[in-house]
């Protein structure tokens, strides 16, 4: 990749992982070109195969002089670092790095959950999604064909619901869990200015795409994020751009170091998503389309994802690549959290 020219990417506004790649691109002050549209068609116009599924972002890279479209964000993010090794946003230590690969993996797999329930349980979040996300890919569309744009978009999102496993019955634990992660934000961001210490890692960017939409464009988490942690409302805007950071390495907290309140998180990981990650490996090594379990006391039935499946694997496998020492040192931080059962 030659970064003296922008790095070129398709995404969409109200896009929570186009937001993680833009404000990690400006962090590390990686010059960037976006096109605000659907992949697929833009990919078609420049005679691009889109990658399947479709998703945003999607990069443009090249490679050996070809052009490829991919849309993965956590290896993207590792194929700029190999690129590019100044401002990097993955700790030195290798067992920090796994506790940061943890964190944007809740982020990215779970938290999305929080923006989707959010955006599409609730009528008014729900009529403003519908209006505004057209416009943002189109703000010149007419009338007629946004509101025909609108119907047929919310219709498809909110019938995607049970998609993510959100429904009456678990309506009650996915806001029962925002309200828990934004608590253990807000004690651990009294602390220290970003997950791991003075400097951003993957993580960070991760929780930012997703609270850039819970806080900045949905109304009933808007309203919730407020009341419950300013500071995570703070952050969010400050993680927008933080091209004028300047990290050092003692930016790092040692992992034996790190505040308690970074254990909140992990307590919160293991109770709602390793339970979630282990019944949908189970699912997927059983061929069924559907898995249920009991999450935080409560009935959760949605489709199965094989990704997910290849999620808990990739964690797996970066756990096991430990030397035994830093795997001693990961399994000490992570005693009594839940997490531990994700692992074996």
């Amino acid at each position: 990749m030659n970064f003296q020219d922008p790095i070129q990417l398709i995404g969409a506004t109200a896009s929570p992982y186009t937001q993680k790649m833009l404000a990690l691109l400006r962090y590390r002050r990686m010059p960037y070109a976006v096109t605000w549209g659907d992949p697929a068609t833009v990919c078609e116009a420049r005679g691009l195969e889109p990658p399947k599924p479709a998703l945003l972002p999607t990069f443009l890279l090249e490679d050996h002089e070809v052009v490829h479209a991919i849309c993965d964000s956590t290896p993207i993010i590792r194929r700029l670092e190999e690129a590019q090794s100044q401002r990097s946003v993955l700790p030195k230590d290798p067992a920090l790095a796994f506790v940061d690969y943890l964190i944007e993996d809740f982020a990215d797999e779970w938290c999305t959950k929080y923006m989707f329930h959010y955006r599409w349980h609730f009528a008014a979040d729900a009529d403003k999604a519908g209006t505004i996300l057209p416009l943002a890919m189109n703000p010149s569309i007419c009338a007629k064909e946004l509101a025909a744009f609108k119907k047929h978009f919310s219709e498809r999102q909110i019938g995607r619901l049970f998609v993510v496993g959100s429904n009456d019955t678990t309506a009650a634990v996915i806001d029962a869990s925002y309200r828990r992660f934004l608590k253990a934000m807000e004690q651990h961001l009294a602390q220290q200015p970003f997950m791991l210490g003075r400097r951003p890692g993957a993580g960070d960017f991760a929780l930012h795409g997703q609270l850039s939409q819970l806080v900045g464009f949905d109304p009933t988490p808007r309203a919730i994020t407020h009341e419950i942690s300013p500071r995570s409302v703070a952050w969010v805007d400050r993680m927008y751009d933080l091209s004028g950071l300047d990290p050092l390495d003692g930016d790092w907290i040692n992992l034996e170091e790190q505040s308690p309140s970074l254990g909140d998180l992990m307590q919160e990981i293991g109770r709602v998503y390793v339970p979630a990650q282990l019944a949908n490996a189970r699912a997927v090594g059983a061929g069924d389309k559907e898995w249920g379990c009991d999450i935080d006391g409560a009935p959760w039935t949605q489709r199965t994802f094989p990704y997910q499946a290849k999620c808990l694997q990739w964690t797996r496998e970066r756990y096991e690549a430990l030397s035994q020492s830093d795997r001693a040192r990961v399994n000490t931080f992570l005693d009594g959290t839940g997490v531990e059962a994700m692992l074996s």
